[in-house]
């Protein structure tokens, strides 16, 4: 019997499961609160005067009265600069996490009343926001089955924002069963991901499932074809055109993809 198994044999459960955490307290050094924004008359002041943005999706956020609206302040300028293009449009858009329904009520405004928007969550209560500003369907974001019939609903999906558990070992289950779904030109937006460093949420710095692996591992699939070997996610690489990477949030861009060729012109 290991050290580790001996100790779990003496100790109470509830003493076990209390030591773990205060473990994992000290490991992680960060928890979201310690990041919060007190004032919250000058969200939007903030927002502007640190990344010098002015887009009207600030007051969508920070003038909310409707739910409940939670956002890393940074994400604001971020969202605008990927999903301008589809403002105005059918696009149709799906957020994993629905939480106090605040965010569909931020998503209706900026994107317009053409959208199609829909939200996901696993909570039974997030029904009441069903209609209000979109499409509430209750559902588990790593039950693959459920997705699709929701994709399926929705007739197609443009763009897809995860904004879910935040779980390592739900995230890639989400992506590899929309991605594949998303138009050509879709992207997939997964925030929140300062939880990939956090083992309460099954990741850990330098952590094997920690997702920034996942994105390692998806980066050297996209290039493919200069070190020959197999692809690891095939299901997201075989049509990942792009990906962009910000503190906690990531961007992949769905397309086809095409083997690279260059020229030599002139001389």
């Amino acid at each position: 019997m290991s050290i580790k198994e001996r100790v779990k044999s003496i100790l109470p459960l509830g003493l076990m499961q209390t030591a773990k955490s205060v473990r994992n307290r000290l490991l992680e050094r960060a928890t979201v609160g310690d990041f919060l924004f007190d004032d919250k008359t000058k969200v939007g002041a903030d927002i502007a005067s640190k990344y010098n943005y002015e887009g009207n999706i600030i007051g969508f956020f920070a003038d909310n009265a409707i739910g409940v609206v939670h956002k890393w302040h940074h994400y604001i300028p971020i969202y605008d600069r990927y999903f301008s293009n589809f403002r105005g449009k059918n696009v149709r858009f799906l957020e994993i996490g629905v939480s106090k329904g605040g965010s569909l009520q931020m998503w209706r405004k900026y994107f317009g009343p053409a959208a199609v928007i829909y939200g996901i969550d696993i909570d039974p209560a997030c029904r009441i926001y069903d209609g209000v500003a979109g499409n509430v369907r209750i559902g588990s974001q790593d039950d693959a089955a459920f997705l699709k019939s929701v994709i399926d609903e929705m007739g197609g999906i443009d763009i897809v924002l995860d904004d879910g558990s935040h779980h390592m070992k739900h995230i890639p289950v989400s992506l590899e069963v929309l991605f594949g779904r998303l138009s050509d030109g879709g992207l997939y937006m997964i925030e929140d991901l300062h939880s990939a460093y956090w083992r309460s949420y099954g990741g850990g710095y330098r952590s094997r499932r920690n997702f920034f692996n996942y994105l390692r591992d998806l980066m050297d699939d996209m290039h493919h074809w200069y070190h020959g070997r197999a692809a690891v996610h095939p299901l997201v690489s075989t049509t990942c055109t792009g990906m962009h990477i910000h503190d906690s949030i990531v961007i992949l861009e769905k397309g086809r993809v095409y083997r690279p060729t260059h020229s030599v012109i002139g001389g």
